[in-house]
């Protein structure tokens, strides 16, 4: 027991020294994001090169390599999931992944993402596929050699989706999302429909930034992300990262014509922050201190944008503060009004602007798009026509310029393929995750509206937030809700809302 004890230590030791790396090289990626001059591009891609580097070494080194594979022998009478077990079993995960990757691929592969992202920011406001596409080429190629290293069940895609979802395949996922569009296409239809009979007000208002900073950073506070140990900032495409075990950042952007543009997006991302400030600081680096998978984070952020954000209670306590900081703008609103403003259906271009009612089309899309071009079934040449194509059988819709069309998105720039279907799967979970949760606390309704959000957010820590990774993501939402995954808790939800708002039948 001694001699485990001591190995044990000198583990954690080397994963917490590493996980010091890995938080600098994710300060350096915050600030490239926010504030570093567009000429100092090529030298911060050395730095995180660099440190990608020297975090893989350090991840796959041998000494460390042969503590984790002592430990898991030796923990293999644990039961499954107490700390030690989780801990072992996360170490010897990511040690398995990490050992197919040789050091070469993964320093070539993180230059690329890093210039490719540095290139995606100039082209997309240009919308100037044609400058990123020589990027885009780098970065597929390189992902194509890793998903072959990582494939499972004979499949490169399920290589890099277990990355973010472990558990998920490309075959069950494909299935879901069949029977998922099925479903929302007419509801889509109907309810875009409606929304187009009602009234719409053209008149454009102007809400001033440095007020809708204000206003967002008093919502943000209100629902409980801790800004002793956080921050709100600006960027191109809206994130959150975690610098430390006390430092998490999310980042919105804002349009002066628009307040519900940076709301959401706060929203969404303080729901991100929120479940990261809720893991354990102690465990900082290690399983138990880590996300349970993207899908499950994306649950969170999709709870607090979507089932918290676009309901009738939250604007009957938001509004008034609303007004406060734009009394000309919102001064005739109503509650009930700004309800079903934030919960009419368009079929539009970009992602993060989408209605619930959309939006999983739109990560469809890019499901499609991704596997097709990880699977060499597309070249990237080809994927603004592709795009295109796939707007107009969807969605009914065709982008005008690339800038609303392939480069909206910063993901595949930044090397995250495997990344988007976690998003539809967050949005499945948050639709259990809420039902369950109002079941078991009561009177969610009433707690928003009094502007009470602490209740919600407790259950969400001791239900997800405090586990880590302790259990797989199907696991966690069966062990929570009583039920597996399914797309109808989600359907039903979305069906009584449309209606609620009278844009169903």
């Amino acid at each position: 027991m001694s001699n485990q004890h001591s190995v044990l230590e000198a583990t954690l030791a080397w994963e917490r020294e590493t996980a010091l790396l890995e938080s600098i090289q994710a300060t350096l990626e915050w600030d490239e994001r926010t504030g570093m001059p567009e000429d100092a591009g090529d030298y911060r891609a050395d730095q995180i090169t660099l440190l990608s580097g020297m975090i893989h070494q350090r991840r796959t080194h041998s000494e460390q390599a042969a503590r984790i594979e002592q430990l898991s022998q030796s923990v293999s009478s644990e039961l499954p999931d107490s700390d030690l077990a989780v801990t072992v079993r996360g170490l010897r995960r990511d040690l398995i992944r990490r050992q197919k990757l040789p050091l070469e691929l993964v320093q070539a592969t993180t230059k690329a993402i890093v210039l490719g992202q540095q290139a995606w920011s100039i082209a997309r406001p240009k919308h100037d596929f044609d400058s990123f596409l020589p990027h885009l080429q780098t970065i597929v190629s390189l992902k194509r050699e890793e998903a072959q290293l990582l494939a499972i069940d004979g499949s490169p895609y399920n290589g890099l989706l277990d990355g973010y979802e472990e558990g998920a395949r490309e075959a069950d996922l494909q299935e879901m999302f069949t029977k998922l569009c099925a479903s929302l296409v007419p509801i889509v239809a109907e309810a875009a429909e409606s929304s187009r009979r009602k009234t719409q007000n053209t008149e454009e208002t102007v809400f001033e930034i440095e007020q809708q900073r204000l206003f967002n950073r008093t919502v943000a506070a209100a629902i409980g992300f801790n800004f002793k140990a956080g921050r709100l900032d600006e960027t191109h495409h809206p994130f959150c990262t975690t610098l430390g075990p006390r430092d998490c950042r999310i980042l919105t952007r804002y349009q002066s014509n628009d307040l519900m543009s940076g709301l959401f997006s706060t929203l969404h991302e303080a729901g991100h922050g929120m479940y990261e400030q809720g893991l354990p600081p102690d465990a900082f680096g290690l399983p138990l201190g880590s996300y349970a998978s993207l899908g499950i984070h994306e649950s969170q952020s999709r709870l607090w944008e979507n089932a918290v954000g676009r309901s009738e209670p939250f604007w009957r306590w938001c509004l008034p503060i609303a007004k406060q900081y734009f009394p000309n703008a919102l001064q005739s609103e109503r509650p009930e009004d700004l309800y079903a403003q934030v919960n009419q259906v368009a079929p539009s271009l970009i992602r993060v602007e989408a209605d619930e009612a959309t939006y999983n089309l739109h990560i469809a899309i890019r499901f499609d798009l991704e596997r097709s071009l990880i699977h060499g079934q597309l070249a990237p040449c080809d994927l603004p026509d592709a795009w295109s194509e796939a707007y107009q059988r969807y969605l009914g819709i065709k982008p005008v310029h690339h800038g609303e069309g392939v480069l909206q998105d910063v993901h595949w720039s930044a090397g995250l393929f495997g990344y988007f279907p976690t998003y539809t799967l967050g949005n499945l979970y948050a639709a259990q995750l809420i039902d369950t949760a109002s079941k078991e606390i009561g009177e969610l309704d009433t707690l928003f509206e009094q502007g009470d959000f602490q209740p919600l957010l407790q259950w969400l820590r001791q239900h997800i937030h405090h586990h880590g990774k302790r259990y797989l993501p199907g696991e966690l939402v069966r062990r929570i809700t009583g039920q597996p995954i399914s797309a109808e808790p989600f359907l039903t939800y979305l069906r009584l809302k449309l209606q609620k708002v009278g844009l169903l039948t």
